[in-house]
């Protein structure tokens, strides 16, 4: 699968963020990277920055939070594209409620980890 429609599989994911939750998130951005870190090389997503439940008067004047969607181990782990389709909204899903404080735990418990 091209990057160009790995990424548009990512924008098809947050369009199918509820509006009222889209309008929630604050200071971030998603990002599509080729490969996840070397130390973790299975890696689907990873959220990276200050959940919106710890964030006090203190923050201000930072950079955005990042969402990084990895998608060479999405492609690996896929047999078909119906596949990374629903691999990449779970993983969209996953780290946006990491961006709301909510952990890997809750998400299990949700069905999204």
């Amino acid at each position: 699968m091209s990057r160009a429609r790995f990424e548009e599989l990512v924008s098809d994911a947050l369009d199918r963020v509820p509006p009222e939750l889209a309008a929630l998130m604050s200071n971030v951005v998603v990002l599509v990277e080729d490969e996840p870190p070397p130390d973790d090389p299975d890696l689907l997503g990873l959220y990276d920055g200050t959940p919106l439940t710890e964030r006090d008067s203190a923050y201000a004047g930072v950079l955005p939070d990042r969402i990084l969607v990895f998608r060479n181990p999405t492609l690996d782990m896929c047999a078909s594209e119906e596949e990374v389709v629903h691999e990449v909204h779970v993983t969209v899903v996953h780290e946006i409620a990491h961006h709301f404080g909510i952990d890997d735990d809750r998400l299990h418990d949700l069905g999204y980890a």
